[in-house]
């Protein structure tokens, strides 16, 4: 069965000030689920890319005022679910898919947040999936890794007898 233990959502304005409060947000739930740090750390660079696409590229400047980013997450036992969605103007999955790639002669540090787009998303997180049948929707997975040993973590082994 596929049920959510919880479901947090929210909307903000489709503007640069509000890409951190997601993030943060985002990250803060990540953190209360046990993800590690290098995680969580993915998790927010990959929310940060979809909801900086919105802002960039969902809605004309004559919509500034209307438009509108949902971000949706479904916390389940072993893995977390960000959907981000808007109202903007479409675009062809098929043909974005196809470009996917390396970034040309670029080094990471030379990008701008934004500049990465959905190859890094799809790169950081462990499933993406993308539709644009009204807006885009862009649904994002990352499975929760707990180590095998962690149950037996704060056992201390006794001292050897001498």
């Amino acid at each position: 069965m596929r049920t959510a233990s919880d479901y947090i959502e929210m909307k903000v304005p489709a503007k640069p000030d509000y890409v951190g409060v997601v993030r943060l947000t985002i990250s803060g739930l990540a953190n209360r689920m046990g993800f590690a740090f290098d995680e969580i750390e993915d998790i927010k660079i990959a929310v940060s890319e979809a909801v900086t696409n919105v802002v960039n590229h969902a809605y004309t400047d004559t919509d500034e005022d209307k438009g509108q980013v949902r971000i949706g997450c479904n916390i389940y036992d072993d893995r977390m679910e960000i959907t981000v969605v808007d109202q903007g103007k479409s675009f062809d999955v098929e043909s974005i898919s196809k470009n996917l790639g390396p970034v040309d002669g670029k080094s990471v540090d030379q990008l701008h947040e934004g500049g990465l787009g959905l190859f890094l998303i799809d790169t950081l997180m462990d499933k993406v999936e993308i539709s644009s049948e009204a807006g885009v929707v862009v649904m994002m997975t990352k499975y929760l890794h707990r180590d095998e040993v962690e149950e037996h973590v704060d056992r201390i082994s006794p001292a050897p007898s001498q």
